[in-house]
């Protein structure tokens, strides 16, 4: 076994290759090298949480910035043997980070990012106030700002010209235009979103404070952006639409995000462990301009304990993902369903808008794509069609967490009420279902669609243990659900919905269904058939095993 250290949670470049003790670290340094030839002066890149953003912006920042000296960090490294390896400490860098950068209001929102661009003006002030004319308008600006920062006295106009005057002073200063790096951009929209502000803080955040400083200004050198997904193209509030976006289905940077399979079978390999099926399975499965890639903080994980879990589920907060859901359109949901039932499904996509701002369809499966929830397996761009599946076990053991906010069952509930239909407690089973049917379903709900739907998406939590079909021609017409076991020590599962007023007679009349139509059909073993009746919220449920 190998004796560096595994850099779990550690994402400052300059970190970890000085430490006394060498962490095990991935050379993605040649990065830097597509930054300079792309010569994109404002660009974004969107990535899921935890593949590498930070680690690769304070890499950019570390090779550029002219404040440092650090060859030695970069001593080795790919970049060191191209021809671009003089330019190293060559530019001013303004580096933010809006990870973590959030408060409940707009003032909280504000004060955080204020304390972001104080951080850059008090790093740069070293250099600035030693040597720079005060007299100089651009100086002055930046002195008068770097004072209203540190008294926490900033206006919202002084906010909004911050980093348009920490440019300007800094290119008079260095004869050199900066390069501008933002992490995390769009975490500050997120939180507005959730706090429901987002129009007044879009307004404020993309019209004003990024547009002033990104688009045509003449002291910025280059900028790059990353984020889960960009501010939309089309939104009224959107000045700063000058950039350059490079999603998970583009070529550009799709190296340097994640760990191909060579780089992730060397790491598990220097750590006395195997990248066999199984890992492959579970880890596996991200498609980057495709380009299979795995999970870097899932493999390092995995790599320091050894154990097939999931860990990407622990790094991130869900709850736009599970509002999203929620609030969807009915078009949307078709396509879950058959998601749930098949693994994968055809769908449009747009990967350039954010759902936050422009609520439809096709940004919502972005938002799924470009948060990691989902890939894209094929691609039919003119038609603007992709097929999306789940990537691997561990999104998989995450997605549940999504189903269950479709459902408006709490996990551990849903866990409950999965035990009890998987080993025919049907009391138990029957009695959490009309919890279920009390809290998550409308009381103008008069269809057999909406009871369907809300148990196939709570009976997707099974697909290890069963086959899951939905309306399949079974018998002589097409069942609602059937859950066939791959294990025949337990019973197979047959369900059938209907709606109406008289549920104690529907309820037997679903039961009949099940065997008249013989939906059973090409089962072998114990079934248990379940018919469930529904008015509005009452519901009846009546079962029998049989077997066959």
């Amino acid at each position: 076994m190998g004796s560096k250290i595994l850099p779990i949670g550690k994402d400052d470049f300059q970190k970890i290759r000085e430490n006394e003790i060498p962490y095990y670290y991935v050379d993605k340094t040649l990065m830097i090298k597509d930054f300079i030839q792309y010569g994109n002066e404002v660009a974004l890149i969107t990535r899921p949480r935890r593949f590498g953003k930070t680690l690769n912006m304070t890499m950019i920042r570390d090779f550029f910035d002219n404040t440092k000296d650090s060859r030695n960090i970069f001593e080795g490294l790919a970049i060191m043997d191209t021809e671009y390896a003089d330019r190293i400490n060559s530019v001013p860098v303004i580096s933010l980070s809006f990870k973590g950068r959030s408060g409940k209001t707009m003032e909280a929102i504000k004060a955080a990012i204020a304390a972001e661009v104080y951080k850059e003006y008090k790093r740069h002030g070293n250099y600035l106030e030693n040597e720079a004319d005060r007299k100089d308008k651009s100086y002055l600006r930046y002195f008068q700002t770097l004072k209203a920062l540190e008294e926490e006295k900033i206006s919202e106009a002084s906010l909004i010209n911050s980093i348009d005057y920490l440019l300007e002073a800094l290119h008079t200063f260095h004869g050199v235009r900066p390069i501008v790096l933002i992490d995390e951009y769009d975490n500050p929209i997120i939180e507005a979103h959730l706090g429901g502000i987002r129009s007044e803080f879009t307004q404020f955040f993309y019209a004003s404070f990024l547009t002033l400083a990104l688009k045509g200004n003449p002291h910025l050198g280059q900028a790059l952006l990353t984020g889960i997904q960009r501010v939309a193209k089309e939104s009224i509030f959107s000045k700063l639409n000058n950039i350059v976006v490079y999603t998970v289905l583009s070529k550009h940077y799709s190296p340097y995000f994640g760990l191909n399979r060579e780089e992730t079978a060397e790491l598990l390999a220097y750590y006395d462990l195997d990248l066999n099926e199984e890992v492959s399975v579970f880890y596996d499965g991200y498609l980057f301009s495709g380009t299979s890639m795995y999970n870097p903080w899932s493999i390092l994980s995995y790599a320091n304990e050894k154990v097939l879990r999931s860990y990407w589920v622990k790094t991130s907060d869900n709850v736009l993902i599970k509002d999203s859901v929620l609030e969807a359109q009915y078009d949307f949901h078709r396509g879950f369903k058959k998601l749930i039932i098949d693994g994968k499904v055809s769908v449009g996509i747009n990967l350039e808008a954010s759902f936050a701002e422009l609520p439809r369809t096709d940004t919502l499966w972005g938002l799924f794509v470009n948060a990691g929830y989902l890939t894209v397996t094929k691609e039919d761009y003119r038609r603007n069609r992709f097929t999306v599946r789940l990537p691997n076990e561990e999104v998989r053991a995450e997605f549940k967490v999504v189903v269950a906010a479709y459902t408006k069952l709490s996990s551990e509930m849903l866990q409950d009420m999965l035990f009890a239909l998987t080993d025919g407690e049907m009391d138990n089973f029957f009695d959490i279902y009309q919890k279920l049917v009390l809290q998550s379903t409308s009381y103008h709900d008069s269809k057999e669609n909406a009871y369907h739907m809300l148990m196939l998406g709570m009976v997707m939590h099974l697909r290890d243990l069963y086959n899951i079909t939905s309306n399949i021609e079974s018998g002589h017409g097409r069942s609602d659900i059937i859950l066939e076991s791959r294990d025949a020590s337990r019973s197979h599962i047959v369900i059938e919905f209907k709606q109406g007023e008289n549920v104690d007679e529907l309820k037997v009349k679903a039961l009949a269904q099940i065997h008249e139509k013989k939906y059973y059909a090409g089962l072998t073993g114990d079934i248990l058939c379940i018919g469930i009746a529904h008015n509005k919220k009452v519901c009846k449920l009546t079962h029998e095993i049989i077997r066959a």
